[in-house]
């Protein structure tokens, strides 16, 4: 009886083993982000030259510019370079609309408090070589809100940190799609 119980286990741990050992080694498809490049594995260099700004916008492409460049210089393995013909691929930039909306008042003046800004953005990667995309999004859509102070010159010092964590976000985002082809 005792013989029969222990062979029941044993049957049961071997099984357990070749289950987990056949899970695990099907790799169900999940992978770290970031670790994972899409891009091809002979490329080390990107260019990513000034985003083009088809808004009223003053600076915004240089500031989403800039961010891109530091979030691929902190995520990736690639150097950035500023000479599009000698780069292995060039990131093209355009920032095609900034919208602003108001989403809450104030209840006794009804002066607006926060405001929702939508970015709309075009952004093409081109390998240099054989001149085919390699990453595109005709329309890259990317939100954030910020507080309005009903003070005129605190309302300026609010706008320019919502607008460089705006454009942090975005280049996080735009860099995660990239290298893992979204």
């Amino acid at each position: 009886m005792q013989n029969r119980v222990c062979s029941r286990v044993r049957v049961q741990l071997v099984a357990g083993a070749v289950l987990f050992t056949a899970a695990f080694a099907s790799g169900c498809g999940y992978h770290v982000a970031g670790r994972a490049s899409q891009l091809p594995s002979d490329w080390k260099t990107i260019a990513v030259p000034a985003f083009k700004n088809d808004t009223r916008r003053y600076r915004i492409e240089q500031r989403f510019t800039q961010a891109v460049i530091r979030e691929f210089l902190t995520r990736t393995r690639y150097r950035i370079i500023q000479d599009e013909p000698a780069a292995d691929g060039v990131l093209h930039g355009e920032v095609l609309t900034v919208e602003t909306s108001p989403v809450l008042f104030d209840a006794t003046t009804g002066q607006v408090t926060t405001m929702l800004v939508t970015v709309h953005t075009k952004v093409l990667l081109v390998d240099n070589h054989t001149q085919k995309s390699v990453y595109q999004n005709d329309d890259m859509v990317f939100r954030d809100e910020y507080q309005i102070s009903s003070d005129v010159q605190s309302f300026f010092e609010e706008q320019d940190p919502a607008l460089e964590r705006m454009a942090h976000d975005f280049a996080a985002r735009l860099v995660s799609n990239v290298m893992e082809k979204f």
